[in-house]
């Protein structure tokens, strides 16, 4: 496999410059300029809508900013305390299979999850990484930790996956998040763990790359 780029960027970075920048880098990947990329990174309150996204899923829009954007998926929310793991990867030299690369995102994060004695899956029917069972106490009902939007421009992925970490999750209650009405969102701190950015990082990085190998 050809070596992966690893940015990881410390302090806040805007979000309509982080898109200008993954856009960027997308082309200069099909053009055999740049290496492929991971690039953590955490942007400051805002909200943000994917391609599918409806004007009901912001509850309140006086909060913060509301960024359209053209990621797939719906509504969300970025913030400090959370990891955003963007993913600029040529697909074009593994198999054309969107589904299976989103399957493997959410293998990475469920199996970095059980480091930390909390168990997590994904479901075919919502997008995303959902905590069942912390420290061998199963929720009353699933929480969601991770969320996943991407986008593909001839084969060439970008966008990627958000992580709570610490984040302050009272703003999840000014949207329906990732257009669903009926569930909560947790974090690590939600769940009793103190996880070090870094920690993430670096952990998340390596089994990521090895899972990308199935591919």
């Amino acid at each position: 496999m050809k070596q992966i780029e690893i940015k990881i960027s410390n302090n806040e970075i805007n979000y309509s410059e982080a898109l200008t920048f993954m856009e960027n880098r997308v082309n200069e990947i099909r053009d055999n300029q740049s290496p492929d990329l991971l690039w953590f990174l955490s942007h400051n309150h805002i909200f943000t809508q994917g391609t599918s996204a409806k004007k009901n899923e912001i509850l309140n829009s006086e909060i913060i900013d509301v960024i359209k954007t053209n990621r797939g998926g719906k509504t969300t929310y970025h913030g400090p305390g959370q990891r955003i793991v963007y993913l600029m990867l040529n697909l074009n030299n593994k198999k054309k299979d969107i589904r299976k690369f989103i399957s493997v995102v959410e293998d990475s994060l469920i199996t970095f999850l059980k480091k930390y004695n909390v168990e997590a899956k994904s479901f075919k029917d919502r997008v995303g990484i959902w905590v069942t069972k912390n420290n061998n106490i199963t929720l009353d009902k699933e929480k969601k930790i991770g969320a996943i939007g991407l986008r593909v421009k001839k084969w060439i992925t970008y966008h990627g996956m958000s992580f709570n970490i610490d984040p302050d999750l009272n703003y999840y209650d000014y949207i329906h998040s990732c257009g669903l009405k009926e569930y909560e969102n947790t974090s690590m701190e939600d769940l009793g763990i103190s996880l070090d950015q870094s920690e993430f990082d670096e952990y998340f990085k390596i089994i990521f790359i090895n899972k990308l190998k199935e591919i």
